[in-house]
Order: C-alpha cells, then structure tokens, then sequence
C-alpha cells in the first residue's frame, strides 16, 4: 500500500506532537512505515518524521557517511536545503554516525537566543533501541512525576545535550526514533539524569 502523503503525514505529526508534550512517551509510526518503499540509508521513522517537519522555509544537516542520498530525496520532496550544522534548522543523525560527530555537532548547533529562542535546531537521533527502562530519568513539564527511558545513546552525548539547555529559553528539541519505528521526544524543558546503570 503506498504511502498517503497528506493523510499519513497527519497522523504522523499528531504522534510527534503528542510525544513532543509528553516527554519520554513512546509512540510508534509502523503502521506508516510499512508503507515507506523508498530504498533509505535511514529508518523508515526517521524519513516520516522528517517528510512531516521539513519545507521550502527549513534547512536541514545529515550526519553519515551515507548522508548525500537521503539530502537529494528529502530536498525532492520537501523542498528544504541542506546546510551546514551551525546553520540548520534540522539535524539528521543516521544509526551510523560517529559518536565524537555527534557531541561536536551538538556543541555546534543553533539554540537560539533571548530575543528568538525559537530560532534553534530540531533533531532527529537514530537508536538502537527506544524502551522505558533505567538509563535516563526524566523530569519536567509534560511528565507526571518522573519518567526512565533508555535509548542507547552515550552518556558523554546526554551530559553535552544538558549544558546546551542549561539557560532556558534556549536550547534544542530531540525527535529519538529505532528501528520498530518507535518515537520518544526529549524538549528542551525536560530535565534529564543519568542513572548509573549496574
């Protein structure tokens, strides 16, 4: 069955939506996935979530070493550009990057600033794997009391994620999806501890 691009797209934007005011919420876009039959180097979540988000106003960065495929099809359809990191509205990081690429992309991105604290960068992190267990405990607006959710990301990338948030308003947005075409959103309002896992 072949993809709906309005009506699919929609459904997709709700979910993101609703993980976005429900940090560490999971969601799961298979039902639209399987109809993805594009040939990707990313997630078939991650290519939704983008198709969703992106337009002719956005750019967008890819970090992978197969990075030059999925920019010549998200710009075909969505009409955004690519852009290097510290300009883009959007950073990309497939399952294969490298994770020194991420920490440095990170301290590199647009948080915005005091008068327009919107104009800072979205992610969308691939993972192994996205599960409510111990490995982060989150905390903040959108959770009641607290919440654990483990991605298989390092520490070293959730500590450098922590000092961009530090002076809020600024700050950036992370869209986490797998390969089950799970989606957990961490805003920049959330308050994350690593755990020390045994």
């Amino acid at each position: 069955m072949a993809m709906d691009q309005v009506h699919d797209l929609q459904q997709v934007y709700r979910k993101i939506l609703h993980s976005m005011s429900h940090p560490g919420t999971i969601s799961n876009l298979e039902p639209f996935a399987e109809k993805v039959d594009y040939d990707l180097p990313c997630y078939e979540a991650t290519f939704l979530s983008a198709m969703t988000l992106l337009d002719a106003e956005v750019t967008f960065a890819i970090i992978s070493e197969n990075s030059q495929q999925l920019s010549t099809k998200l710009t075909a359809y969505t009409l955004a550009k690519s852009a290097p990191i510290h300009e883009a509205d959007y950073i990309i990081v497939l399952q294969d990057a490298l994770q020194q690429d991420i920490v440095e992309a990170l301290q590199q991105c647009k948080i915005g600033n005091l008068i327009d604290p919107q104009f800072s960068s979205t992610w969308f992190l691939e993972s192994s794997g996205i599960v409510n267990q111990a490995e982060l405990l989150l905390t903040g607006p959108g959770i009641k009391d607290e919440t654990e959710l483990q991605i298989g990301l390092t520490k070293e990338l959730w500590t450098t994620r922590n000092k961009r948030v530090k002076e809020y308003p600024l700050g950036i947005d992370l869209i986490c999806l797998d390969n089950e075409a799970n989606l957990v959103c961490v805003p920049r309002t959330t308050k994350i501890e690593i755990l020390e896992v045994v």
